[in-house]
């Protein structure tokens, strides 16, 4: 049996799994000014994905990496959501919401 590719499943599913919480927390106590900080860790962790030879070890580089990179547009789209009050907003840090309602 090979199991390449049921690891592959799972460790994508798990850091899927951590990134969203790692975003929301990151926009409730940092707002979006730390987007650049996705930016580098997912190149990072994309980079060597290119040069390490082990496949599942590369799949999971690659997986964080662009998981992070799609980290940067959910950090927008979280505020947004906020504005909308369909999360808590950091009170804060309240200047810096458009709020409608």
């Amino acid at each position: 049996m090979y199991f390449t590719g049921i690891i592959i499943a799972v460790s994508t599913f798990l850091i899927i799994g951590l990134c969203h919480p790692l975003v929301i927390k990151t926009e409730y106590y940092s707002g979006t000014k730390l987007w650049w900080t996705y930016l580098v860790a997912g190149l990072a962790f994309i980079i060597p994905a290119f040069f390490v030879e082990n496949v599942i070890i590369s799949s999971v580089l690659g997986v964080t990496g662009a998981s992070l990179l799609w980290g940067i547009g959910e950090l927008f789209a979280q505020k947004k959501r906020v504005e909308k009050g369909w999360f808590p907003m950091n009170p804060k840090r309240k200047h810096e919401y458009n709020r409608e309602n």
